[in-house]
């Protein structure tokens, strides 16, 4: 009997029906699966279900009729396999069906999750779908392309919220506050104006930057008819859509066809897109689908034993784990290839490792080298994990072809992060000019930048200009508008006017990549909220009236788009030529920043370009070489093709403004 039964387990053993559970003395020690791993892989005779759990003592996957309702139909238990990955089988067409995993782990069952790779889910993503993808592709998906990108240099961002864009009643928009809001053509406001995907192409920018998208909490699905609103940033299904901009979240396949709609037509009208990723952290911890996968795995923790909170969010996951660190490798190389999303925008990059964004740059790159990827090279808090280590923007000289945001620019032009009633360079305010500068040249190393007089960074961090994002205004904080009536409360409009223009110009004249807030190009406000992240459409609706009562400002940006695709010298691309051609310009006092871009620079046709800021509230004077000279901006104008002749030594700038010439 003994010999028969040892035969028969060394059968089974030799057979691989089961893997025995290991006990590991590290969570960097769990085995992570070498191939993609598919959560729910659906064909019309089976469905097969996997689930990453190692230390797990049980799994099972439990079946639905409801995306929300109801006990489940079925329960399947799961067997351990290979690299800690569990594994079940289930006959029969289950299209139609939800589905969640539950893991035990001593003697504690986790609670349901629809995993951590789910890519499809029901109304508020409690539970998996089973869908057929083919079902979620929209008619000529096949034949989508991204548009042609010859550079980094070339790229001009549109960060945009998507109820704030279409929900204003007089946009003309149908699907308002809806992904498909973004295919609709021939949209004017009730003022006659473009809106919509026409107003993009019209302003000419080459990438939408899309606030997150990806499934998140905050906003329940099920009540979609009573006002709700959040950016997005307490995502909970990283690999699916979220449903409130959908037409029907109780639909699965619906939110997903309607985003590569989406996606289609902004491709179809010469735009790239951007998906704001959020791998920071996690909208709880124990509620989540990390957590209740492999409890204590995903998270960074103290030195106390306590969860890390970098975030500011109540905690951080740990890039640096290997399967964290392939979890977002192929959640990126998934949107990249099945929603055919070309960039990727991260939450507090700071917080993610360098060594995790050097793979994600070098697995997009096997996809499309020219897929962007930029970030916040900060934290909220302190991270868990070694900062020489982090994706900072200290630390951006070992992260060739990512970028990070460059908020010395920024807050050199309107004032400093943490005081919204103090202005900088804008309101002629002293001492602002070498952040402002530091900015022009695109961070990085330039012989006539003082760097000690930087606002944040005492020395240059970007090894290519292309590595900084060039921007006054954002999602996060007062809009520019908003910034700049706080910090000049006596000023008229007229004045914030031409120093909204002169903030502008200053964005699209930089050697690093400028970067728009949706709404700023018409003065948009958000009535003085700063983290308007779940204020009411009254506070973060674009009012497409604006575009009327400022066409002036609509137009001064979109020839300022329009002047720096023309003139290759505005994004030279590369930090040798940018010491080359761009070179400084003396001035008499504060206030005022002159430089010039010479020698036909990066083989532009113009031999001689000369960019003025004034923010003084009276004209300011500076002397160029005597000739005749073209001036393309001045006065709140802007005209690639030139607005009028200029002779002399002696260049006047109008007060609170830029002028551009060119001899």
């Amino acid at each position: 009997m003994k010999l028969k039964y040892a035969l028969i387990m060394m059968m089974l053993l030799g057979a691989g029906c089961k893997e025995e559970k290991k006990v590991y003395t590290s969570v960097m020690d769990y085995p992570v699966p070498a191939g993609e791993i598919n959560e729910m892989l659906y064909s019309p005779a089976k469905t097969d279900f996997h689930l990453w759990s190692p230390e797990a003592d049980e799994v099972r996957v439990l079946l639905y009729e409801s995306a929300n309702s109801g006990s489940a139909l079925r329960s399947i238990d799961m067997t351990l396999g290979e690299d800690g990955v569990w594994n079940a089988e289930c006959d029969g067409d289950l299209k139609g069906k939800f589905y969640t995993f539950n893991v035990k782990k001593d003697k504690r069952w986790m609670g349901d999750t629809p995993g951590i790779f789910a890519k499809a889910v029901g109304v508020n993503g409690k539970r998996g779908a089973v869908i057929d993808w083919k079902m979620t592709d929209p008619e000529g998906w096949s034949a989508d392309r991204r548009p042609v990108l010859n550079d980094y240099g070339d790229i001009i961002v549109y960060e945009m919220h998507h109820r704030d864009f279409s929900i204003d009643t007089i946009s003309g928009i149908r699907n308002k506050g809806k992904y498909i809001a973004l295919t609709e053509e021939g949209v004017k406001t009730m003022q006659g104006e473009t809106s919509g995907l026409d107003h993009l192409k019209e302003l000419g920018v080459t990438h939408v930057h899309l606030l997150p998208s990806t499934d998140y909490a905050s906003v329940d699905e099920v009540h979609l008819e009573k006002e709700q609103y959040n950016w997005g940033y307490d995502p909970v299904n990283y690999n699916v859509p979220d449903g409130s901009y959908s037409t029907d979240p109780f639909k699965p396949e619906v939110r997903i066809l309607e985003f590569k709609q989406m996606v289609q037509a902004l491709h179809n009208a010469g735009i790239r897109v951007v998906l704001d990723v959020v791998y920071n952290h996690t909208y709880d911890i124990k509620g989540s689908a990390f957590e209740r996968t492999a409890p204590g795995y995903f998270y960074r923790v103290t030195e106390e034993g306590k969860y890390s909170n970098a975030s500011g969010c109540g905690n951080e996951t740990a890039s640096d784990h290997p399967m964290m660190r392939k979890f977002m490798i192929q959640s990126v190389c998934y949107w990249a290839r099945e929603y055919h999303i070309d960039g990727f925008r991260f939450d507090l990059m700071g917080i993610h490792d360098i060594e995790t964004m050097n793979e994600i740059r070098k697995a997009l790159d096997d996809i499309d080298p020219s897929i962007f990827i930029y970030g916040e090279g900060w934290a909220a808090g302190t991270p868990a994990y070694p900062e020489k280590k982090l994706a900072m923007k200290k630390n951006m000289s070992e992260m060739s072809r990512i970028s990070a945001f460059g908020d010395e620019m920024r807050d050199g032009l309107r004032g400093p992060w943490n005081d919204n009633k103090m202005g900088a360079f804008l309101v002629g305010k002293p001492g602002n000019e070498e952040s402002v500068k530091f900015g022009l040249v695109g961070a990085i190393q330039h012989p006539q930048i003082d760097y000690d007089k930087v606002n944040y960074s005492k020395s240059a961090w970007a090894i290519q200009p292309t590595q900084m994002i060039s921007y006054v205004s954002c999602h996060d904080d007062m809009c520019l508008a908003d910034r700049l009536r706080t910090t000049n409360p006596t000023a008229s409009e007229a004045e914030l006017v031409a120093l909204q223009k002169l903030a502008e110009t200053v964005i699209f004249t930089s050697q690093g990549i400028p970067f728009i807030f949706n709404g700023d190009e018409m003065m948009r406000n958000k009535r003085g909220v700063h983290n308007s992240y779940n204020s009411p459409d009254s506070i973060n609706a674009i009012d497409w009236n604006l575009k009327s009562v400022h066409k002036d400002i609509f137009d001064y940006v979109k020839g300022l788009i329009a002047l720096r695709k023309a003139h290759v010298a505005f994004r030279l691309n590369n930090a040798e030529r940018v010491r080359q051609y761009m070179e400084f310009i003396n001035v008499d006092g504060p206030d005022l920043i002159a430089f010039k871009l010479k020698d036909h620079a990066g083989g532009d046709e113009w031999n001689t370009i000369y960019v003025f800021f004034n923010s003084r509230k009276e004209p300011a004077t500076v002397q160029v070489p005597d000739g005749k000279y073209t001036v393309v901006c001045k006065d709140g104008r802007v005209e690639p093709m030139g607005l009028s002749i200029m002779w002399g030594s002696t260049v006047s700038i109008p007060a609170q403004s830029a002028l551009i010439m060119h001899d």
